[in-house]
């Protein structure tokens, strides 16, 4: 018996990385899993459908249940069909895990606007097509009555929270998925659905490619960079034990799971009974930082980040 028996899942990007490791988990925990990969390299658009396939071969060999899927998600028709083909397979979707991404690393003055809307159309679109075309289907449900209990675990990063050098597209379409996901959570509760987002600290391709392999080696015979190390809390958050989690972003990664407070007050400054005026604003702006600056001259990188 599995945590996630009898539930249905469609995991995105699933064909390698930290996708493959949480639909082979989800299906370790009893889910029927749609392994969506489109099978695009990191730098190229040229189509690879082995991956996929051979994960799907694998949980097959292990007692599970998978089907293929070469839809891409970033096609809000395609996203639609991706979704529908869950009902049409297995009757129902209960949890939906958007993967799928890709990386065009450049700094703001050298990116391109087709790298810019790469980025954005495979991250953002694509984690809005999906969870869109879920959305209305379990909205449908619940206002007819039939009860859900659904979640959608989407897949940002500490870019995302706190921007990287380099990374500029990427960073501001995963920051667009911790907003979105943020809003889904207040929108789809009411229908019995719960949105969070899990950050992974995980070696993928394109952690490889951008920070270099020796930067994410195993300490102590513990892989903590290992994608399989994130699985085990995403194949949680799609269980009825986490009903009550939702609206919630989490850091995971090797042997922690970090929950994020999100952006609170730092500090204040107040201008009692009448708003400020350039002056004042001058004389006490330094009660903000503490003699900090906001963000230093020369940020620190990333290990192995080159300034693209």
């Amino acid at each position: 018996m599995g945590i996630l028996d009898d539930k249905v899942a469609v995991v995105t990007g699933a064909g390698r990385g930290i996708g493959r490791a949480e639909a082979m988990c989800l299906a370790a925990e009893g889910a029927a899993v749609i392994v969506n990969d489109l099978g695009c390299g990191l730098g190229d658009n040229v189509a690879d459908k082995e991956a996929a396939e051979v994960v799907v071969t694998q949980i097959r060999e292990s007692g599970g249940t998978a089907i293929i899927d070469n839809s891409d998600v970033s096609s809000w028709k395609e996203a639609s069909a991706l979704v529908e083909r869950s009902f049409d397979e297995f009757g129902r979707l209960d949890i939906l895990v958007n993967n799928a991404g890709n990386l065009r690393d450049r700094t703001i003055a050298k990116l391109t606007s087709g790298e810019w809307d790469e980025v954005i159309s495979v991250h953002l679109r694509g984690h809005a097509a999906m969870l869109h075309h879920a959305a209305r289907r379990w909205r449908i449900a619940s206002k007819s009555g039939v009860p859900v209990s659904a979640s959608v675990v989407n897949t940002a990063s500490e870019v995302g929270l706190f921007g990287n050098p380099g990374q500029v597209a990427y960073a501001a379409a995963k920051g667009g998925i911790i907003a979105m996901t943020l809003t889904a959570a207040r929108e789809l509760a009411r229908y019995g659905v719960r949105s969070n987002v899990v950050c992974p600290r995980a070696r993928t391709r394109m952690t490889e490619h951008a920070f270099g392999g020796d930067s994410m080696g195993s300490r102590s015979g513990f892989d903590e960079w290992a994608p399989a190390n994130v699985a085990p809390f995403v194949a949680y958050l799609g269980s009825d034990e986490a009903k009550g989690i939702n609206g919630q972003v989490f850091v995971v990664g090797g042997s922690r799971v970090r929950l994020q407070q999100g952006w609170t007050d730092a500090a204040v400054i107040e201008n009692e009974s009448s708003a400020f005026d350039v002056a004042t604003i001058s004389s006490r702006v330094h009660e903000l930082f503490d003699g900090r600056l906001s963000v230093p001259v020369e940020p620190e990188m990333l290990p192995g980040m080159s300034r693209a």
